[in-house]
Formats: C-alpha cells, sequence, structure tokens
C-alpha cells in the first residue's frame, strides 16, 4: 500500500518557519488518517478522502482557502481518476461547495462526467450539497490589496490499495485573480491521470501543466516500460524549453512511489509502506 499527498508550492522566502511546521503537522496528520482509511477502503475512496481533507485545510489553495478570481468570486475544479475501471469524472469552476472532490465522485455515476460552471454548481445543488462559503479572511484581504498569496496550491492524493488498484485524485482553487471562465489542469488528464500501471497528480501553472500533458504522459510512458524516476525525468525535461512551472507525485503498480518539481519547492507526504516522509 502507499499514499502520496502534496499541497502545492511553498514559498521559503514568504513564509514563516511557523506556517512550514503547520503545514508539516497537517500533512502528516492526513497522511496518519489516510492510511487508517486505506485499511478498509480501496484505491479510489481513499484519494477522495485524503483530497477532502486537504480542500478543508486553510492553508492549502483547494476547497477552504481557495483564490479569489478577478470578479471577487471563487471557483474550484476538482478530478478522480479509477485507475481500474479508466472512468475519470471531475468539476470545473464549481461555486459555493465546501468539497468539490465529492461533486466529481458523485458525477462517477453519470455518463456526463465532467460538468463546469453553472452545470456544475447547479448539478451540486440538484444532488443535494449544501451551499458553503469556501472565502477566508486572508484570501479575502489578498484580494482587496491585489496581492497574490504566496505559499498556497493545488492539492493531491495518489494512492496503491493493497489489490493493487491505483487512483488519483486532484482539487484547486485557482491561481487567484484569473480572468472568469479559466480552466486549470486540475480537472483535466494533464493535471490527474491513472491507469493500471501509474497514477499522478500535478500543481502549478496550469497553463504549463496542460501544455505539457504531464500527468498523462508520465503514466503513459511508465505503461510503456519506463520505470517511475525514468518518466518523470523525461516528462519534466520536456518543460524546460518554455521554463514550464510544475510538480507531481507518482505511484506505480509495483509500488515506487516518486516526487518532481520544476521550481522549489513541492510541498508534499508520502508513505511508502513502511515510513512516512513529509517534504515542506
Amino acid at each position: 500500500m502507499r499514499i502520496l499527498i502534496h499541497g502545492g508550492f511553498f514559498s521559503e522566502s514568504s513564509q514563516s518557519n511557523e506556517t512550514k511546521l503547520l503545514k508539516q503537522k497537517v500533512l502528516l496528520d492526513i497522511l496518519e488518517k489516510s492510511k487508517v482509511y486505506l485499511q478498509s477502503n480501496n484505491a479510489v475512496a481513499t484519494s477522495i478522502f485524503a483530497t477532502a481533507m486537504l480542500e478543508d485545510s486553510p492553508l492549502f489553495n483547494a476547497g477552504t482557502g481557495s483564490q479569489i478570481q478577478q470578479d471577487g468570486k471563487i471557483r474550484m475544479s476538482a478530478a478522480i481518476m479509477d485507475g481500474t475501471s479508466l472512468k475519470f469524472s471531475g468539476v470545473i469552476n464549481v461555486e459555493d461547495i465546501q468539497n468539490p472532490v465529492f461533486v466529481a465522485q458523485r458525477l462517477m455515476k453519470e455518463d456526463d462526467r465532467v460538468l463546469g460552471g453553472e452545470g456544475a454548481t447547479k448539478y451540486a445543488a440538484k444532488e443535494g450539497f449544501p451551499l458553503f462559503s469556501t472565502e477566508t479572511e486572508e484570501r479575502k484581504k489578498e484580494y482587496l490589496s491585489k496581492k497574490e498569496s504566496n505559499g498556497t496550491g493545488t492539492v493531491g492524493c495518489v494512492v496503491l490499495d493493497r489489490q493493487g488498484k491505483l487512483a488519483a485524485a486532484t482539487s484547486t482553487g485557482g491561481k487567484g485573480f484569473e480572468i472568469p471562465g479559466r480552466v486549470s489542469d486540475s480537472a483535466t488528464i494533464a493535471g490527474n491521470f491513472a491507469n493500471q500501471n501509474c497514477a499522478v497528480s500535478c500543481t502549478g501553472v496550469g497553463e504549463d501543466i496542460v501544455s505539457s500533458g504531464l500527468a498523462t504522459k508520465i503514466v503513459t510512458r511508465v505503461t510503456d516500460g519506463f520505470s517511475l524516476t525514468e518518466a518523470f525525468k523525461k516528462s519534466f525535461d520536456e518543460l524546460k524549453p518554455y521554463d514550464g512551472f510544475a510538480g507531481a507525485i507518482g505511484v506505480s503498480k509495483n509500488g515506487d512511489v516518486f516526487f518532481s518539481e520544476s521550481h522549489p519547492k513541492i510541498v508534499y507526504a508520502c508513505f511508502d509502506g513502511e515510513n512516512n516522509t513529509v517534504f515542506v
């Protein structure tokens, strides 16, 4: 069994040591709870469970604490991919929902499994999800002062369960101050992808991740015979011509785990089957 979670990028220059330690604590707490959950649940359920807890922490840019767009509204995106069934579901620019990943989960039962904007928000309401404001005082202050937020980031999780099944889940509150209607990578197969061989979740600048098809590219290379490390290295090398800003976590069917970043520092925690590791 393996679990990796990430919380986006951390800015050493802009965040206090207290914040750094708090992020470490939160990541390890979520990792421990997810390990317990995985004992009696599969990869898909565990990826959703961990991502929802990350969404509920205002330390990260997903769910509570999401960024605010140019028009003063918060629009969030999230996706899940089941590596066994190869089903992908997601919401793009959904509003007024506590946990976008739960709406993505509900969409797994639908024929139309990726919804955006007003359609996604209406679907969530129809399915009984209560209205919820994810705005925090800190994000509001940043918006009013026209300051970009520092050290928050997209969240995600990849899991290998005891049956050898894989899954990935990713959630984001956007980049902040974006043009309303912008689509991030998180609810696309560029930012979140899994099959029977590998699962990957990305963070960073969505446009750069989409340009490279990063998550799908890594998973495809593992499927074609690359080791997980080789797949990450080649895929990240291909970001260099345009200085692509990205980070990713991945796990393969044989239990290999890996993370990489084109710019420091991705915030992540990992259970490799024996030990916990946290990097902030």
